[in-house]
């Protein structure tokens, strides 16, 4: 190689494009039906969910003093 290039390339090489019906199938992805399918027990309670609310609030307007 030359002085002017180095070892390895400055950028990944390229990947084939994967299309979105293989990732679906890749990930086993299925069709939501309801607003139930994308329910989680994220908090344990309501104050959990309370306590988070506050410090994602409180966080989101600190710099804004």
């Amino acid at each position: 190689m030359s002085e002017n290039q180095p070892d390895h390339p400055i950028f990944p090489p390229a990947r084939k494009k994967t299309s979105i019906d293989e990732l679906i199938r890749a990930k086993h992805a299925r069709p939501i039906r309801s607003v139930d399918d994308l329910a989680a027990d994220t908090f344990e309670s309501d104050e959990e969910l309370d306590d988070f609310l506050a410090f994602t609030y409180a966080e989101r307007h600190s710099d804004i003093a």
